[in-house]
């Protein structure tokens, strides 16, 4: 019988997509839940015209540095 993945953190509904890697809903339900993380931000780098979104790329970019930053701090520390 499979667990009630609605009612699981995202910790362990991430630990079971790592040891269940060929169970689609499960798979289905972390990513649809990542999409509707209340505290994600999104930022479209194209308008509906198609046209590029200079702000919010270049705000894309900073996060991707300081992301890699931290990771980079993290690893050293370790």
């Amino acid at each position: 019988m499979k667990p009630d993945f609605s009612t699981m953190s995202k910790t362990d509904l991430k630990a079971y997509v790592l040891t269940h890697r060929d169970d689609m809903e499960a798979i289905r339900h972390l990513f649809s839940r990542r999409q509707s993380d209340e505290d994600t931000k999104h930022y479209p780098p194209l308008a509906k015209d198609g046209l590029p979104i200079e702000e919010n790329i270049n705000i894309m970019k900073t996060a991707i540095q300081e992301r890699l930053k931290e990771t980079m701090k993290s690893n050293d520390a370790t």
